[in-house]
């Protein structure tokens, strides 16, 4: 936060300010194992999504490829449909000839049974069929763990674990921590005379100190409802939009509303 020291020589529009990272992210990864490659660097910017780190995959790329083998073998499948046709027109045939008497009743409900006990196996094949994709989304979720993206829009500020070591969710060290700065957060503090003036999603300006420059639209995201008596101020945050990373955090800069 910006000291108040300087409030009384600011103008009655234009304010010191602290442009900051709008938080610290330390990235761990939610499956243990051996970090097969981190492709990122520090002070390399990220976009939320993107690729930060890679554990090594070799077992678990090994059970989704079986399970999609599973998942897609027909073999099975049309053998068990075709008994449930073959059985079917044999049951009837059977039905046909024991009204004419050609067949034994026994003869006609064995037909009938073999129908019956085709359909069930089918029906099991069916499910099995099921499961295996069921196991293939598991397996896919599994892999996926192996994979850790950004969280956020940030910067890469420290890279704490390197390929070949060890990554737990339960490890102290994260294997790399990331600064969210877009958008970033602009900290200000005002007179007591203000307090009342200035409201959530009010906009603003914001200027930061060369050699960034600029003059940047922002919002107003959080007065505080809590005033420092000793001081005569109270704290506000703006929330300010920095696509591609272009104004860097820990810049002072002024600020009009």
């Amino acid at each position: 936060m910006v000291s108040a020291a300087s409030i009384a020589a600011q103008t009655l529009s234009q304010y010191d300010c602290l442009i900051e990272a709008r938080q610290q992210v330390d990235v761990r990864s939610s499956a243990e194992g051996v970090i097969e490659a981190v492709p990122v660097r520090r002070g390399d910017v990220v976009r939320k999504g993107e690729l930060l780190a890679k554990l090594a995959s070799g077992p678990e790329l090994a059970v989704l490829n079986l399970a999609r083998s599973r998942a897609t073998m027909e073999g099975e499948l049309k053998a068990a449909e075709a008994r449930v046709e073959l059985t079917r027109k044999k049951w009837e045939r059977a039905e046909e000839l024991h009204k004419r008497n050609f067949v034994s009743a026994n003869a006609k409900d064995e037909a009938e049974a073999e129908y019956r006990l085709a359909r069930e196996q089918s029906r099991a094949v069916q499910e099995g069929r099921q499961l295996a994709e069921l196991e293939v989304k598991r397996a896919e979720e599994v892999l996926g763990q192996r994979s850790i993206y950004s969280p956020v829009n940030g910067v890469v500020v420290a890279l704490l674990l390197n390929p070949g070591e060890l990554a737990s969710s339960n490890q102290k060290d994260p294997i790399l921590r990331l600064m969210e700065i877009d958008p970033l957060n602009v900290e200000l503090v005002l007179p007591l005379t203000h307090f009342g003036k200035i409201r959530t999603g009010q906009r603003a300006r914001v200027m930061p100190e060369q050699p960034v420059g600029g003059n940047h639209g922002a919002v107003v995201e959080v007065v505080d409802s809590t005033l420092d008596a000793a001081s005569g101020t109270f704290g506000v945050r703006l929330r300010l939009p920095n696509p591609g990373g272009r104004i860097p955090a820990g810049v002072k800069c002024r600020v009009t509303f």
